[in-house]
């Protein structure tokens, strides 16, 4: 249903209707029901599409804790999902909500802000389900962390509270001003200031100090040295492995295929790349030089996914890009919400990331690949660092994350409203916490699930019937 065809009150209406297709209460309902595929089964099915041998790196990054395990179960919690109420109202869901998937990055006027920055599951869907994963990912990080069950429930239930109160706010705004909302990192120690306490602002400076440090040149001196005379990316395998370095099938070429082919496909591909850029970032990529290529590991739930750096230089040695490929396949919501409207995985990722955050990554692009593994595969671009940062969830205190959860609301709920109907979700929520106190029930439940599969997920370790070694 077109939204701009309603008015003000039957979009109201629609969200209150709402309530008897799933009442606010029902979000509390999680019950993996006897027969469905196990976690473990579903993720061996991804196992299929990624390169071998670093798949006992992505085990032994998700056995290390119950929420890295976590991390890296998108697709398990998004079948367990597909069976919890929905209200039926839609909007660019992120696929991948939780806390670590929200950081600072640094916007096209080099101001910090700070937004969701993980897109690679991102599609039209239920709103409801990006909710419940940041929620469980506070209750299992706050476990990890040692907090108390009470504070653990307060963090979950303010940072679905903020969401829900975010939410009604911007059911009042005009559609341009929701549209051009963010939170830079001044009006987050405005919002916060009373939240945060002292010895969390001070971490919150020192993170945008961190942030503002990875940049081109900061990975210039992390990634690159010279050898030969020749400015050249540094090899740490197997996470940072040089193209000249990997064997064919290490590559992820067709048997019997040289990685040199590699190199020699890299023209091709920038010039695809290139052509999804507008005409004046086009101008800016086009100031740079291929220099050298290398595949890196990245994250815990993508790891095994084809993933390369690409290093190029402008002027000279002092002016770097670095550049990310990063392998797009379909959505893991796509198997229980239907396809994705783009055939070019990667596009759905860079237009969903567009929709969702406020400013996003100039060279942010997409390309179809004939070439690392013989087949077709989609892949997206972007700067490998440009002043990224994210929380350092491990040392957080209790009210530390509580802030943090609020402002992961806060954000979620801003996206949602740019690509949904922010008056019928407010509509739905109302003034009061039935919703809040249901997802904390939830959040509570999928915890202890997710602490029963990543014992499994150790277990199968233990027995050797799953590989796992450290990078």
């Amino acid at each position: 249903m077109e939204t701009s065809r309603l008015t003000r009150a039957e979009r109201a209406a629609r969200g209150k209707a709402a309530r008897a297709v799933a009442p606010r209460s029902s979000h509390a309902e999680f019950a993996r029901p006897e027969g469905a595929p196990s976690p473990l089964t579903l993720l061996a099915g991804q196992d299929e599409t990624r390169v071998p041998e670093l798949l006992p790196i992505r085990y032994a990054r998700m056995a290390a804790s119950a929420f890295t395990y976590f991390r890296g179960a998108a697709l398990p919690m998004a079948a367990d999902l597909a069976r919890t109420p929905s209200t039926g109202l839609e909007v660019q869901v992120c696929g991948d909500a939780h806390l670590m998937n929200f950081g600072l990055f640094a916007s096209p006027e080099r101001r910090m802000v700070f937004d969701i920055n993980d897109f690679d599951e991102t599609l039209r869907g239920p709103w409801e389900w990006d909710v419940k994963r940041l929620a469980a990912s506070l209750e299992i990080a706050a476990r990890d962390n040692g907090y108390p069950a009470k504070r653990r429930t307060g963090i979950v239930v303010s940072a679905v509270a903020e969401y829900r109160r975010a939410m009604r706010e911007f059911s009042g705004w005009t559609a341009l001003r929701v549209w051009y909302a963010h939170a830079d990192v001044r009006e987050i120690r405005a919002m916060y200031a009373d939240k945060l306490g002292a010895s969390r602002r001070e971490n919150l400076k020192r993170d945008v100090r961190k942030a503002g440090a990875r940049n081109n040149l900061g990975a210039l001196r992390r990634f690159a040295h010279v050898r030969e005379g020749r400015l050249c990316i540094a090899a740490e395998p197997p996470l940072i492995v040089p193209v000249d370095q990997l064997t064919g099938t290490e590559a992820g070429l067709a048997e019997g295929g040289e990685p040199g082919a590699l190199t020699a496909m890299l023209g091709d591909i920038l010039s695809s790349y290139r052509a999804t850029l507008e005409p004046e970032r086009r101008a800016v990529l086009d100031r740079y030089r291929y220099v050298d290529l290398a595949r890196k590991v990245v994250g815990v739930g993508s790891v095994g996914t084809r993933c390369w750096m690409a290093l190029l230089l402008g002027n000279d040695e002092h002016d770097p890009l670095f550049l990310q490929a990063k392998e797009a396949g379909p959505s893991v919501l796509e198997r229980f919400v239907g396809p994705s409207r783009y055939r070019n995985a990667g596009k759905r990722v860079v237009v969903g990331q567009r929709l969702m955050q406020t400013v996003s990554d100039v060279f942010l692009g997409w390309v179809r690949a004939d070439s690392f593994d013989g087949g077709r595969r989609d892949f997206y671009f972007r700067q490998l660092r440009d002043g990224k940062g994210s929380a350092d969830v491990e040392s957080m205190t209790p009210k530390g994350m509580l802030a943090y959860g609020r402002l992961c609301g806060w954000t979620l709920a801003r996206a949602h409203a740019r690509t949904g109907d922010p008056v019928a979700l407010a509509a739905y929520l109302g003034s009061g916490a039935r919703f809040e106190e249901a997802i904390g029930e939830f959040a509570r439940g999928y915890a202890d699930q997710n602490e029963r599969d990543h014992v499994a997920l150790r277990e199968r370790i233990a027995s050797g019937s799953i590989a796992a070694a450290e990078g």
